[in-house]
């Protein structure tokens, strides 16, 4: 299975922290091979996590054009309607306005909350296909990504991604854990993306909103679904002809 290269900072901390505490317990009076030994231990047990964590496996995105896929691997923690007003506060706190939004014009916005553990994928992909632009990154606070309120007010990066039939703003949330998200296409200009496409990375442990205009789609997922990145579908377009 491929693994991400940004595994390799966290393989040579385990290998260092392996050496570490081998050389602390020697200090501390325990024999060196048996030192030796946790310290070989203690840096295959970190070194295997990271290596599984960075984890890369393909995605085959569906065929169907109507299909919008989940950004991210994980858990359905919360499928949302806002009404015009609470859709306003959450694009100004992802860095929209939301007259630039014309997609959600109508007001009203589904979010798609997907939680994920330490344990699943945490690649991101294209939810549909069109042009992705970076809005920033955004501080904010710590609270734990299971918790409704991060969607609100958790630090993340805000990413926007439309084409001819409907838009997809995306929030990449950081939790108490998880201190780093990431966005591999150019950030200084739109970028063409194809549904599945690798768009980012969050590092352990997070919590992914996805919002789609109420008026444009028909949400197919529930709270407590597992999903794929790239291959499991959440919604449909209503009018995938326009793309």
């Amino acid at each position: 299975m491929p693994i991400r290269i940004e595994v390799l900072p966290f393989i040579l901390a385990s290998i260092a922290f392996g050496v570490v505490f081998g050389l602390v317990s020697v200090l501390c009076g325990v024999r060196r091979r048996r030192a030796a030994g946790w310290g070989l231990f203690w840096t295959l047990f970190f070194g295997g996590y990271f290596l599984y964590f960075f984890r890369d496996p393909q995605r085959t995105p569906p065929p169907d054009p109507a299909a919008i896929v989940a950004a991210a691997d994980g858990r359905i923690a919360a499928v949302t309607e806002l009404e015009e007003r609470a859709f306003a506060s959450a694009a100004r706190k992802a860095g929209v306005r939301p007259e630039d939004l014309p997609e959600f014009n109508e007001g009203c916005a589904i979010r798609i909350s997907i939680f994920l553990s330490l344990f699943d994928v945490h690649v991101n992909r294209a939810p549909i296909s069109g042009e992705s632009s970076f809005l920033g990154y955004f501080p904010g606070k710590h609270y734990f990504t299971f918790q409704d309120k991060s969607s609100e007010y958790n630090q993340h990066n805000s990413i926007l991604m439309r084409n001819q039939a409907t838009a997809c703003l995306i929030n990449q949330i950081v939790g108490p854990v998880c201190r780093r998200v990431v966005y591999w296409p150019d950030r200084t200009r739109p970028v063409r993306l194809n549904v599945g496409d690798r768009i980012g990375m969050m590092k352990f442990g997070s919590r992914l909103d996805m919002y789609l205009p109420a008026a444009d789609v028909e949400i197919i997922c529930r709270p407590g679904d597992r999903v794929t990145a790239g291959e499991t579908i959440v919604a449909k377009m209503r009018d995938p002809e326009k793309i």
